[in-house]
């Protein structure tokens, strides 16, 4: 189930899904409202003869007008977007388009146009005007004008969408705001200290157990996108094996190269096997849904660019910094999935190769402070960043995972801040991290 979810969301991040799906309500609302109006006869008398068309050349006319408009219109749209993503590209860096694309107010407004024009011919072949009898389809028209009305009001909100989405503030905030969202979803709980629960595990014991030992080999190249764990737990279970996992959703796969290393006592068979490979997702590019070191990445990427010699934006790497580490401080109270995983009958079923801390602490701040060298206000920011999350930290391994940062992050001072004044500043602010 989880693994068909995973799928849904995949598909619905398309650029392509949703406008085919106003596409297809266009058809459907074509053939209804015609059907309607020609089981319908309306009077044209009294006011409401201001709003329907009592004349095919008048129908024709206004429906070539509005179909013609939508095409040339979605064309203008489609070349707008081509030219976001284009300056997204060059100022944000190529992993950033995704993000632009699965906007749904793009894909709204570009199927909304698509399927007017779709809905407007569809409506124009439907009108007849030979041998003595006509057929107008008036609300079927009504409905084309009234599209057309809201389609303006698309336009206008598309381009102040566009005009927004490209400033690097609100391209840092949206990254932000997702990597919230995810890190409140894939680390739910918090912790008040150290937990000792794996090292309860003699995994050596564990695995000594079994008879058998064969690697589980990928059966393609490309990125482990997505582990359906609790299918992977119960086939796991079903032929009373244990597994040990060496990747996780984000690393590259090489095919025939190793995901992990299954112990047993009897050998399996291809189909179960091949039922177990079915668990792991793989694609040719990362997602996010279970990689938090992707959407962390994202944020480096900007920084990284902005402190680039090209385009020298210290305030947009100040900015990354800040989100980064409200991101961090939270992951520092947060409690972190055991990697080990049982079967409802308590057995250790899979060993997971799990993030950790440190981990995503370094995927946020190591190439920062690689790039920062000669920015001093940077350097700074990213001393500061160490202070407070180290507030929030509440087991010793986090706590050396900071001051480890901090400790570089002074090396690097050291090594590029001329200004003696400078250098006193990020010892000061040093200080309050390495002499506690």
């Amino acid at each position: 189930m989880k693994k068909l979810i995973f799928f849904w969301k995949e598909l619905t991040a398309t650029f392509w899904f949703l406008p085919v799906l106003i596409l297809a309500f266009s058809i459907f609302l074509s053939i209804g409202l015609v059907s309607l109006d020609s089981a319908v006869s309306i009077s044209h008398k009294g006011w409401i003869r201001f709003f329907l068309v009592n004349s095919s050349d008048s129908a024709r006319s206004i429906l070539s007008t509005i179909s013609g408009a939508m095409i040339g219109v979605a064309g203008t749209v489609f070349s707008v977007t081509l030219v976001a993503l284009t300056l997204a590209s060059s100022q944000f860096g190529p992993r950033l388009i995704k993000n632009f694309m699965y906007v749904k107010l793009n894909q709204v407004v570009l199927g909304s146009y698509v399927s007017t024009y779709l809905y407007c011919l569809l409506v124009l072949n439907a009108i007849r005007d030979n041998d003595g009898y006509t057929f107008i389809p008036s609300i079927s028209i009504l409905v084309a004008i009234l599209a057309a009305m809201l389609n303006i009001i698309l336009l206008i909100i598309f381009i102040h969408q566009i005009a927004v989405s490209i400033q690097a503030d609100r391209v840092v905030s949206d990254i932000s705001d997702f990597i919230s969202k995810q890190v409140e979803t894939l680390f739910p709980e918090k912790i008040g200290n150290d937990s000792k629960e794996d090292l309860k595990i003699d995994l050596a014991a564990t695995i000594s157990g079994y008879r058998n030992c064969s690697p589980v080999k990928s059966d393609k190249s490309g990125y482990l996108q997505y582990i359906d764990n609790k299918v992977l737990i119960k086939t796991v279970a079903k032929h009373d094996s244990l597994l040990v996992m060496s990747k996780r959703p984000g690393d590259f796969l090489v095919k025939d190269g190793e995901i992990g290393i299954l112990y047993s006592n009897e050998k399996w068979q291809q189909d179960a096997s091949d039922q177990l490979l079915d668990q792991f997702v793989i694609g040719k590019t990362k997602t996010a849904q279970q990689d938090l070191e992707f959407s962390i990445h994202q944020m480096v990427d900007i920084a990284a660019r902005a402190l680039s010699p090209g385009v020298n934006d210290p305030y947009t790497a100040m900015t990354c910094i800040d989100h980064l580490t409200a991101a961090m401080c939270y992951l520092a109270e947060a409690e972190f999935p055991s990697k080990f995983r049982f079967d409802d009958d308590e057995q250790l079923r899979v060993v997971a190769d799990n993030t950790d801390f440190e981990g995503l602490l370094d995927a946020a701040f190591h190439q920062i402070r690689q790039f920062s060298a000669g920015s001093t206000a940077v350097i700074i920011r990213l001393m500061e960043a160490q202070i407070i999350i180290l507030k929030f930290t509440k087991t010793e391994s986090h706590n050396k995972a900071v001051i480890k940062h901090a400790e570089m992050i002074l090396t690097v001072g050291k090594q590029s801040i001329k200004e003696q004044n400078d250098l006193e500043d990020l010892e000061k602010r040093a200080d309050k991290i390495l002499k506690n």
